[in-house]
């Protein structure tokens, strides 16, 4: 009954007679069923790893919201678990505290070590979390989608800033303005004589590049999660 619970039992005896029996249990932080829900709002499949009895992990893992338990698994059996789920073409991230989590944490795409946990586990994962608790797995991950999402903005708008402005820098517009018989009065500043960029504005794009690229990146600064 006490293991349903999720509840690890310890008996007492003196000499050969029973005296008393012991339960223990992890007590859940009070967002963790919460944070379980957003990460499978997010489209994200959660497994509970770990070493406890089935029937406690089970328990656990019903008061989580959980529904994927590998119980009673070996530090090399979650390197196991991690690869049959790469080997099903998913990205696995792996998120642990301990010594016996450091193996799978190496082998994950992505491993996460709790900022509370061992030396061993912190420096086989790829990062970091400063709390210790899963909400800080949906800020991580929320901080990763923005990075690649700004990334990718400044990527698009890089190519399309260049590939404008460098054939008018190159003087793509020189046989249009011959065939007009020369550069209109209105932009003779910016094209010059024959048709070519004025160099001094041509330095000030790109560097007006730089700077788009830069602030749109130090938005992440002020992002919060």
């Amino acid at each position: 009954a006490m293991a349903a619970q999720g509840k690890t039992t310890m008996y007492l005896s003196a000499g050969d007679k029973a005296v008393g029996v012991i339960a223990v249990a992890d007590t859940l932080k009070e967002n963790s069923r919460e944070s379980v829900a957003q990460l499978r709002a997010m489209g994200l499949e959660v497994v509970m790893l770990t070493g406890d009895n089935a029937q406690t992990a089970q328990a656990i893992a019903k008061q989580l919201g959980v529904y994927n338990v590998e119980a009673e698994v070996l530090p090399a059996d979650k390197v196991e678990v991690v690869r049959r789920l790469q080997s099903q073409g998913k990205v696995v991230a792996m998120v642990g505290d301990g010594i016996n989590d450091a193996p799978a944490l190496v082998q994950a795409d992505v491993g996460m070590s709790m900022g509370a946990g061992t030396d061993v586990a912190m420096e086989s994962a790829d990062i970091t979390l400063m709390r210790s608790d899963v909400a800080s797995v949906i800020g991580a991950i929320n901080l990763s989608r923005a990075t690649i999402r700004t990334i990718k903005q400044n990527l698009f708008w890089a190519f399309v800033y260049n590939i404008l402005l460098i054939p008018v820098a190159a003087g793509v517009l020189y046989p249009v303005f011959g065939a007009m018989g020369g550069v209109p009065d209105g932009l003779g500043f910016f094209f010059g004589e024959q048709g070519f960029l004025n160099p001094v504005l041509a330095a000030l794009a790109m560097a007006f590049s730089s700077v788009t690229v830069v602030t749109n990146s130090l938005r992440l600064r002020r992002a919060t999660f």
